[in-house]
């Protein structure tokens, strides 16, 4: 039979070059990624025998891993629901998924533990096999088919594949293994009872049977005979009782069922009785998946029914903002055949989520007050998912109240991260308001000319510094029975005597200068509603603030940056009538409001407000131009 050599895709020769060059700690990890892989063929191959009985018939499903001392290799082999020559290139010659490129230039520049964080962020388990062999040769035979393939490479950039011959259907994967991992004192992977301490330790809660050849004496004089033994025990961990089990044995079944590298964040183990009957092991993983707001990524929790595993990614359990939440239900109360049209009908299914929703939510609020430094380490890693699930409760009360006390925000208060009770109870009794900022981050928050008003006044801002916050705090509208009033629009003005003092101060002034601002509103012409004097600023000259209803100048960039040029801020260009270049504009202005110099003065007025806002110009260089010849005059 001819052999075909064919390239791996561009980036999964960076993957694999990175997986085997990349400084590990734990090199055996390998067989858990591998066991797990055949335990998901198992599982698929058993959903597709429940409409297609002649694929598996009366077999029993399970798994061999056979270390061999004299080939020098390890082959782990399943009768799972194999692939076909397509689904092999598909698979493994190919990495399509959503942000690719930002995973492996993330990877290249990590080593170590935070690149072993990285691959198993993104679910390649089956390169892990390159660790610790020089060669992995994959034989399979997708069921329900005749035809089988051989897969052959080194992982150095190419490799093999040709049609061969399989008696059954299913996968087996031979590695043969690098020098040293053949009788180092530490790894050797060709003897039997270390690769069975592992599957204990790592694979014991598959729930397929993981076989292994022994060599034992025989009756006979003494003969050696092969046993072929079950290593692992199958018994799913949620089935036994809480308090027999360890933080290391949760942490272990997380890592194998789950394909995470690291222990969970937090774990709830939830047995409920009554109308509804299910066992529920969900966990918050330490680190977010790199892909965890693409629309590849796999939403839901796996479904079980008396142990039997019926769906993985079921949808229906949690709402869309959960999505980070990892693992699995099992109720006696849901039926082997239960498809996804029944389960989204399911008042079973109904049940079961709203109680999960409620255990997630107590214990997230239970975390925020007892271990703020944890909370605070969730957050990082999930706070957009919360933020996320306000936005979409837009017309549901209820939801925004469960939520809104577990949202965070840094703030001007130290830069940190505070709650929004947190935030109020810091309010001066004079503040009426909540006051939030929006900026690409802290440090061009306060750059922000309004800042200086406030920093004097000794009072706080709330960053929004995520696209999402915005959306998030114009849905809530208020906290506490205050509003949030974004510094930026155009509305806003500070509540104390002083400040209204200024302000009526400010619009005695615009009284004798209705004239200027017409003007220079003609001479910036469309790109702004209005040119007012401001009441809120000190030492900067000028400023962008945006009309209250629709999106502000940070909104607008989001939509850009999503292709969606239709939302646009309406723009508000206000002046400080107590800066020297409000003096130069009056100045200028009397020589009439055609004079070029007036005009060059208002345009590169707005040009420099654009520039403190992160925007740039529509014409940098006629703008450098200007400032140039300002500087010479």
């Amino acid at each position: 039979m001819s052999v075909e050599k064919m390239e791996f895709q561009a980036e999964t020769k960076r993957l694999l070059d990175l997986v085997v060059n990349s400084i590990y700690t734990n090199k055996e990890i390998f067989l858990r990624e591998l066991i797990s892989n055949a335990s998901d063929a198992l599982d698929k191959l058993r959903i597709e025998s429940l409409t297609n009985p002649e694929l598996a018939k009366d077999e029993e499903r399970e798994i061999f891993v056979i270390p061999d001392e004299t080939t020098k290799t390890v082959t782990i082999s399943d009768n799972g629901i194999g692939m076909t020559r397509d689904e092999v290139i598909t698979n493994i010659g190919t990495i399509a998924k959503s942000g690719t490129k930002d995973f492996l230039d993330k990877l290249r520049e990590a080593s170590g533990a935070a690149a072993q964080e990285l691959i198993g962020q993104f679910g390649v388990g089956f390169y892990s096999a390159f660790i610790v062999a020089d060669t992995v040769e994959l034989l399979t035979r997708k069921a329900g088919t005749d035809s089988a393939v051989k897969w052959t490479s080194d992982g150095a950039g190419e490799y093999e594949i040709e049609d061969c011959e399989k008696e059954t259907h299913g996968t087996i994967i031979v590695l043969h293994l690098k020098k040293e991992f053949c009788g180092d004192e530490e790894y050797n992977f060709t003897d039997a009872y270390q690769i069975e301490q592992l599957i204990k330790k790592y694979s014991d809660f598959v729930r397929y049977p993981i076989k292994m050849n022994f060599n034992v004496k025989g009756d006979k004089d003494g003969e050696s005979i092969v046993e072929v033994r079950t290593v692992n025990s199958m018994k799913p961990l949620w089935s036994r009782n809480k308090s027999e089990i360890t933080r290391e044995e949760y942490d272990e079944f997380f890592k194998q069922q789950m394909h995470e590298w690291e222990a969970p964040l937090e774990i709830f183990h939830i047995k409920a009785e009554g109308t509804v009957e299910y066992t529920a092991l969900l966990c918050i993983p330490k680190k977010a998946p790199h892909n965890l707001y693409y629309t590849d990524y796999e939403v839901g929790l796996q479904l079980y029914s008396r142990h039997v595993f019926i769906m993985d990614k079921c949808k229906d359990f949690l709402p869309e903002w959960l999505r980070f939440v990892k693992g699995l239900v099992d109720s006696p109360d849901l039926p082997l055949n239960i498809s996804r049209e029944v389960l989204q009908q399911s008042t079973e299914v109904k049940v079961i989520g709203k109680a999960l929703e409620k255990s997630i939510l107590r214990q997230l609020e239970k975390m925020l007050k007892e271990d703020r430094d944890k909370y605070e380490e969730f957050w990082t890693q999930f706070g957009k998912s919360l933020k996320i699930g306000v936005y979409n409760s837009m017309f549901d009360q209820k939801a925004k109240d469960s939520l809104k006390d577990l949202l965070l925000f840094k703030t001007s208060y130290e830069g940190k991260f505070s709650t929004l009770a947190e935030y109020v109870a810091r309010m001066p009794d004079f503040q009426k308001k909540i006051y939030v900022a929006p900026g690409k981050d802290a440090a061009a928050i306060e750059r922000l000319p309004q800042m200086e008003l406030l920093r004097e006044r000794g009072l706080e801002v709330i960053y929004l510094t995520d696209p999402v916050d915005e959306f998030t705090t114009n849905v809530l509208h208020d906290y506490d029975e205050k509003e949030f009033q974004s510094i930026t629009r155009e509305d806003f003005e500070l509540d104390d005597a002083e400040s209204q003092k200024v302000k009526a101060e400010v619009e005695e002034i615009a009284k004798t200068h209705g004239d200027l601002l017409k003007d220079v509103k003609e001479a910036i012409g469309d790109n702004v509603k209005e040119v007012r004097l401001s009441s809120s600023l000190k030492s900067s000259a000028v400023c962008l603030v945006t009309g209250e209803g629709g999106p502000s100048l940070s909104m607008e960039k989001t939509f850009e940056a999503m292709n969606n040029p239709l939302f646009k801020a309406t723009q508000i260009l206000e002046l400080n009538p107590n800066h020297a270049v409000f003096k130069k504009l009056e100045n200028l202005h009397a020589l009439g409001k055609d004079a070029p110099e007036f005009k060059d003065l208002c345009t590169t007025l707005y040009s420099l407000a654009l520039l403190i806002e992160g925007v740039l110009p529509q014409n940098p260089a006629d703008l450098a131009n200007k400032v140039a010849d300002l500087l010479t005059k």
